[in-house]
């Protein structure tokens, strides 16, 4: 029998792994990657009598490996909040999916776990950039404006490291960046005590410095497009890049594309004031995520004026 943990890169999948181990502690193969490599699942080659938990990567892109597990014998606990398609209906699978605009995997983790640990899951909320969810969750907490500032910034850092076309392009791997917090039960001890957390805000400040000189392709009062260039600068802050995009301007929609040497990998950013749409624009070309947020890997370079135009007439 051999245990798997298996999670996406960026703050959420992270954080939710980091619950439910405080909750659970346990000796278990990591299996993660940079955040667009969701598929994870097939990784583990599962066998028999094995146990995989899976956070915050798509049951629909990872639907074959999971059948594949379960039917070698394996057992599955999935935590998710991306659209998952048609669930397994097998005893050995045990599933927590919520696809609500305003969830993120750490907060389903938060319910399943009765907030045991609701400080990490308003990290996560933050880095998924669901700020009003992330302060929502906060409540109870009593914490003052300084300590929710810094819940912030500690979700953006953590997210910010996750983006990249491969581990080379981060600055840290993100199963050693949860090895590093594993022993935090209270994250605010993590910034203290971690240089991680410097290390990470001020060459993620460096990084959207860059962003924010790039002229947009195209904007107007519905939505705007920003092409950024091939590096890996680029890679690194895009998410990061996104998201401050939505919340100067949370009537607005917003693309953010890197350049890649055979098209460009995507970002898009559903308005906040109405997150809807991400998904199925996403879906379209061959990407996915939820409809406040998703992202396609590979977007061909000749296909760049029809996704522009899909983009645009999605959010007119």
């Amino acid at each position: 029998m051999k245990f798997y943990d298996i999670f996406n890169g960026d703050a959420d999948g992270i954080c939710a792994l980091h619950q439910l181990r405080l909750a659970e502690p346990r000796e278990a193969e990591l299996v993660t990657g940079v955040k667009r490599d969701t598929l994870l699942v097939e990784r583990a080659g599962a066998r028999s009598g094995d146990r995989l938990t899976v956070l915050d990567v798509s049951l629909r892109s990872n639907a074959r490996a999971v059948a594949r597990a379960l039917a070698a014998g394996a057992e599955v606990d999935y935590f998710d909040h991306h659209v998952a398609g048609e669930l397994p209906q097998h005893p050995g699978f045990h599933g927590h999916i919520d696809t609500a605009h305003d969830v993120c995997t750490s907060l389903i983790v938060d319910r399943h776990l009765s907030g045991q640990f609701r400080l990490w899951a308003v990290v996560a909320a933050f880095g998924d950039n669901l700020v009003e969810s992330a302060i929502r969750a906060a409540q109870p907490l009593q914490l003052d404006h300084t300590e929710l500032a810094r819940l912030h910034e500690l979700g953006e850092a953590l997210n910010y490291n996750a983006y990249g076309e491969t581990v080379d392009d981060l600055h840290y791997h993100p199963a050693d960046l949860y090895r590093t917090l594993a022993p935090y039960r209270d994250p605010r001890h993590f910034i203290f005590d971690e240089p991680v957390f410097e290390v990470l805000k001020q060459a993620g400040a460096e990084d959207l410095g860059r962003a924010e000189d790039v002229k947009p392709l195209h904007a107007d009062e519905h939505a705007a497009v920003f092409v950024l260039p091939d590096a890996s600068w680029s890679r690194r802050v895009n998410g990061v890049f996104g998201n401050r995009l939505a919340q100067a301007a949370p009537a607005r929609a917003h693309a953010v594309l890197v350049t890649r040497s055979d098209g460009y990998a995507v970002s898009v950013r559903a308005p906040r004031a109405q997150p809807r749409g991400a998904e199925v624009l996403c879906t379209a070309f061959g990407g996915g995520g939820r409809e406040a947020a998703a992202g396609i890997n590979l977007l061909p370079a000749a296909e760049l004026e029809r996704f522009v135009a899909a983009f645009r007439e999605s959010y007119k």
